[in-house]
């Protein structure tokens, strides 16, 4: 299962969500919503004597709602009680509100774009760029980054195609992120002071682009070599991050300096920018 935290903003404030691939659902942050409606100062006081009432009443609407970790405001995550667009909808008739319809037309349309993105890829690389621009990186990084996802796609596609478990990628791009970069990607994100932020949204154009190189090489030979399972696959994924690992050393020999950067994202983006 891949969760996604995002922000989306309603009439300028924000409501924090996370899409669920595998139920193919969005998650909305209940306080964030109650804020909203109600333009109350302690929107957790409000949600938990609602809460308390409802659950009284017997209203499923409640005693269904899961928590899952958000970023509060002071960065941290903590467990936030949640609800999906049907709950949210039930929720809402229970907070007299004049903004209850404006919100739930929102949310239909907000549930709605993301379909309209999994029925066609290029509406989420359309959304993708958005939320990149908005982080503010620069547009040469973004085309790199856009580029990469496309890559990464094929790339678990051919996997899948040769009888990798999905269970298995993970060890596999590790294999070719240490034969490139000589880290894991555990060691890789411990360099840039990551927990569990996505390590390619923190890499430096340089490093994006051996670590797509990595990944396209890795495509290829697989489709010439016809490996099939884990082992095989294995030894194709270390090919793959050598052409890379030769890449970098010819730079780094003409840079003379390294390309791995212990740089992460809020090192080198506007100090304005919003984070997802």
């Amino acid at each position: 299962m891949t969760k996604k935290e995002s922000l989306k903003l309603f009439e300028g404030k924000n409501v924090r969500a996370i899409w669920d691939d595998q139920a193919e659902k969005w998650y909305f942050a209940i306080v964030d919503v109650i804020g909203i409606l109600t333009d109350s100062t302690n929107p957790q006081t409000y949600w938990r004597v609602l809460k308390k009432r409802l659950l009284a009443e017997g209203n499923e609407s409640v005693t269904n709602c899961n928590a899952l970790k958000m970023q509060a405001a002071d960065g941290k995550m903590r467990m936030t009680d949640v609800a999906d667009t049907e709950q949210l909808f039930r929720l809402i008739q229970s907070i007299p509100s004049p903004k209850a319809e404006p919100f739930k037309q929102w949310m239909s349309q907000v549930a709605s774009e993301r379909i309209d993105q999994l029925q066609d890829p290029e509406r989420s690389i359309d959304q993708a760029i958005t939320d990149y621009k908005r982080l503010g990186y620069s547009d040469n990084w973004i085309n790199q980054r856009i580029k990469s996802i496309e890559v990464r796609r094929e790339l678990t596609d051919e996997w899948e195609r040769r009888g990798v478990d999905g269970m298995q990628y993970a060890s596999l791009t590790d294999i070719i992120t240490k034969e490139w970069s000589g880290r894991t990607t555990k060691e890789y994100k411990g360099l840039k002071g990551l927990k569990k932020e996505n390590l390619r949204d923190n890499m430096t154009n340089l490093e994006l682009a051996l670590n797509t190189l990595a990944e396209a090489s890795t495509t290829e030979i697989s489709k010439v070599k016809n490996p099939q399972g884990f082992n095989e696959n294995a030894a194709t994924a270390k090919s793959g991050g050598s052409v890379a690992k030769a890449a970098r050393d010819q730079l780094e020999s003409q840079l003379g300096r390294s390309v791995i950067s212990s740089a992460k994202a809020t090192d080198y983006l506007p100090p304005h920018s919003e984070e997802i």
